[in-house]
């Protein structure tokens, strides 16, 4: 059974540009922006559409189409994931390539913002195939990525191997003396590939941070508290995980095959391993199904959209019990349903700082390949715990001085930042 909610990606993804310049121009208009420099930040500055040829293990040619898109690069180099998904189209990837600009902008990174991917079903095709294809991608973007340039990441169903290929197709096209300088072109590679330790789970212990971050602020203990995940990749287990160590209690899960419940709590590790064991969720006997409309229904304190965007709707929004909402997807919750939430009095944790602990991750491993360091997990940790504590604290100090909600407050901090480097640089020429 495959969940409505997630298998609704067309009005999703048509709607995701539209929110996100909806959230953009709301919080231009609390800033008034600069009406110059709100023209540059409303448009991206390059986009890229390539069709490739792959040959499939049958041997028969079939063409792929690739997007990269670019929105801005006033704080450093484009920065973004690459997802392989059906919903992947130029649209998206110009909603996503924004949220990137504003998520490093407000972690205070000197990065700008990029997203692109592949319109495919991974599931479809074999690893070998997925190799190929990735490799032939990489060789299509050709120089419109580079480690001072564009720095790729993983994103929706690509992960540490999608890494590694595009880093040694990359690097199989530059000269012999250029290849040790150019290890940093992608982040989130394996670890024996210059990947840094703590980057697998550098997103979900992100959205941890800020569950945490908000419960302190609340002074509650989150020993007890029920939290529900939607998505069970990377970030909804790692989310998991961490608020597991913390006392708090999984009670739904929700993936493409269904809603699984149970009231007495789902062991994190045990759903893992049987994920891991039967490639998804399907058929799990620890938790019984329900229906998936009912999902983000279910009576809890704690909820967190891992999938994909547009989730939480104005259909579904006035059933949220939850009291907070943190977004571990982008672009999880939509303009209309947000005021519903808002008026319910549910604190959101916005994407662009609950799920930003990737992006910080992947800076921390940049970094590292640029200056031939390494760290260890618990210096990446800490690291990682301080960058977001000070921009959690940012983003709620200026929430109650402006009377603002937290995801306009977000964007004004990153959106001041980004038009305090336009006046001080001024415009060429």
């Amino acid at each position: 059974m495959i969940s409505e909610t997630i298998k609704k990606d067309g009005p999703a993804r048509q709607g995701m540009l539209a929110n996100v310049m909806r959230q953009f121009e709301h919080a231009a208009d609390s800033i008034e922006l600069n009406p110059n420099i709100r023209k540059i930040l409303a448009i991206t500055n390059n986009e890229l559409v390539v069709h490739f040829p792959v040959k499939m293990d049958s041997g028969e040619i079939e063409v792929f189409t690739g997007y990269r898109v670019q929105h801005n690069n006033a704080l450093g180099p484009y920065k973004g994931g690459l997802r392989y998904h059906p919903t992947v189209d130029l649209d998206a990837a110009r909603a996503l390539a924004m949220w990137m600009t504003w998520k490093t902008a407000l972690a205070g990174l000197p990065y700008g913002g990029a997203k692109g991917g592949i319109q495919i079903d991974p599931k479809k095709y074999s690893n070998a195939e997925l190799e190929r294809i990735t490799r032939r991608f990489t060789y299509a973007l050709g120089d419109n990525i580079g480690p001072e340039l564009d720095i790729p990441a993983p994103d929706v169903n690509t992960n540490s191997q999608t890494m590694a290929w595009i880093l040694d197709t990359y690097m199989s096209t530059r000269t012999p003396n250029e290849r040790s300088k150019n290890l940093h072109v992608v982040t989130g590679k394996p670890i024996g590939a210059g990947g840094s330790e703590g980057r697998d789970r550098a997103t979900g212990f992100g959205v941890f941070l800020t569950v945490k971050f908000w419960a302190e602020k609340e002074k509650l203990d989150l020993k007890g508290k029920t939290f529900i995940v939607q998505g069970f990749g990377n970030v909804g287990y790692w989310a998991s995980w961490f608020l597991e160590k913390e006392g708090a209690k999984l009670i739904a899960v929700q993936d493409v095959t269904g809603t699984y419940y149970n009231k007495e709590g789902i062991p994190v590790d045990e759903l893992n391993d049987y994920q891991k064991s039967a490639g998804s969720l399907e058929g799990y006997n620890n938790a019984a199904l329900m229906a998936n409309d009912k999902f983000f229904a279910t009576d809890c304190d704690i909820c967190i959209p891992a999938a994909l965007g547009n989730q939480i709707t104005a259909s579904n929004a006035h059933d949220i019990k939850a009291k907070v909402i943190a977004e571990g997807a982008n672009g999880p919750t939509d303009i209309d349903a947000e005021e519903v939430l808002l008026q319910k009095d549910i604190t959101i944790i916005p994407d662009i700082l609950c799920n930003s602990g990737g992006v910080i991750g992947s800076y921390f491993e940049w970094l590292q390949n640029r200056n031939g360091e390494i760290w260890t997990m618990d210096e990446v940790m800490e690291k990682l715990e301080k960058k977001l504590k000070t921009s959690f604290d940012r983003v709620m100090n200026l929430s109650q001085e402006r009377g603002v909600d937290t995801r306009t407050a977000a964007f004004m901090i990153a959106i001041e930042r980004l038009e305090q480097a336009y006046i001080q640089r001024g415009i060429f020429p």
